[in-house]
């Protein structure tokens, strides 16, 4: 069988832990065989990050810019545990985090919907996308250890060296601080890409924060998401017959769960990470949900949701079996081989992605699937298999 050819190559961001071993069986059964694959692959694992000093990240979101589409294994984001384990230069940031304020976009994140894996939240019945903003806040923060007492200052320096202070606290002993920031810029951006894809997907567009005790730092955020949707977006939202919503977060979550489901749920950054799990853990599982970073520049960067499954990893290395659910890293592939395929006019990419998807949901529900869906699975009798088995059944029937 001739192999499908790609005229232009995918950016590839290799990861850690499981999901790493899973990249590979996937590529090896699923991918390889059926496409001639062209990747500019990055190797974004903990150790090599370090051996860069993390400038293999850099480089991977810069050449996300040029090709357009990339896709993203589970990366670790080290703590003081891995920084022992791994024998770190230092603590190194979040690599989503770094590419996300290179690409400056917004990752929306949906949950992949299979019959036989029912919500824990019995009334939703569509599927809840997240919208997460894709910069700044902790993520781009910076810490500090206070040892004893003393002040601490916000100070803002100008251009022309005058200064504006704003006290933080006074300690009266040991603690700690945290200096937190986001640009306008990037926050128009997140409106735009959250308005435009509400358009484009034909659902209503809730955004929430908490204005109310964050009245200059979160206030900014609803403040620009008004301006832009009553200058730009006002009249298009009701010819399209979408509404946009806004709500403090609390209210939100409390909404949220009596809902139907269907709609957009713009958050902060560390809002939609949190609200990304819960959602995806909710209709299922943490692995059965689609990630995807959108750039209003037109940069695409596909990834799984969730972590490195470092448990299945420790006993992978022992040689004991794993049944790790990979359905979330085949849809990151599956995402960015349809666009790549889109943005080149390559039909056949497209045709392949759809396939492979099918080939995935099939599976599930054929009753064939891993061990934590088989534990909430509606389905009666399902077969448990492991994590190389159930790559191998997709296979099977793609």
């Amino acid at each position: 069988m001739a192999k499908i050819k790609m005229t232009t190559p995918l950016v590839e961001m290799d990861g850690d832990e499981m999901t790493r071993i899973l990249w590979k069986m996937i590529k090896d059964e699923l991918l390889i065989p059926y496409i001639d694959l062209k990747t500019e692959y990055y190797d974004l694992g903990l150790e090599y990050r370090n051996e860069t000093n993390d400038q293999v990240t850099v480089d991977s979101a810069m050449a996300t810019k040029k090709y357009k589409v990339a896709v993203k294994c589970a990366t670790i984001t080290p703590n003081a545990a891995r920084m022992d384990e791994y024998n770190l230069k230092e603590m190194w940031k979040s690599p989503n985090g770094t590419i996300r304020a290179i690409l400056d976009g917004t990752v929306f994140r949906a949950p992949i919907v299979v019959k036989g894996i029912e919500p824990c939240v019995k009334n939703w019945k569509k599927p809840i996308t997240i919208a997460r903003h894709a910069y700044g806040d902790v993520y781009k923060g910076s810490e500090m250890k206070i040892p004893g007492a003393g002040k601490v200052e916000l100070v803002y320096t100008a251009e022309d060296g005058s200064q504006t202070k704003e006290l933080v606290h006074n300690f009266d002993g040991p603690g700690i601080v945290q200096g937190m920031h986001n640009l306008n810029k990037s926050i128009e951006s997140f409106a735009r890409s959250c308005f435009s894809y509400a358009l484009d997907t034909k659902q209503d567009l809730w955004f929430a924060t908490k204005d109310t005790i964050s009245k200059k730092y979160d206030h900014t955020f609803k403040d620009i998401f008004q301006e832009i949707y009553d200058a730009e977006f006002d009249e298009k939202f009701k010819e399209a017959g979408i509404e946009y919503f806004y709500t403090l977060i609390d209210d939100a979550v409390a909404r949220v769960m009596k809902s139907q489901g269907g709609y957009i749920w713009a958050c902060k950054n560390y809002d939609g990470d949190v609200m990304s799990d819960m959602i995806s853990s909710a209709f299922g599982s943490l692995a059965m949900m689609t990630s995807v970073l959108v750039s209003p520049e037109g940069y695409y960067e596909y990834e799984a949701a969730h972590g490195t499954v470092q448990r299945h990893y420790y006993k992978y290395l022992k040689g004991e079996e794993t049944s790790t659910n990979s359905v979330a890293t085949i849809f990151a592939w599956t995402g960015a081989l349809r666009k790549r395929g889109e943005l080149d006019g390559n039909k056949e990419l497209m045709e392949f992605a759809d396939r492979l998807e099918k080939a995935t949901i099939d599976t599930i529900e054929a009753g064939e699937m891993t061990k934590d869906l088989a534990l909430i699975t509606t389905i009666e009798n399902p077969t448990v298999l492991n994590s190389e088995q159930f790559i191998k059944a997709i296979a099977k029937r793609l």
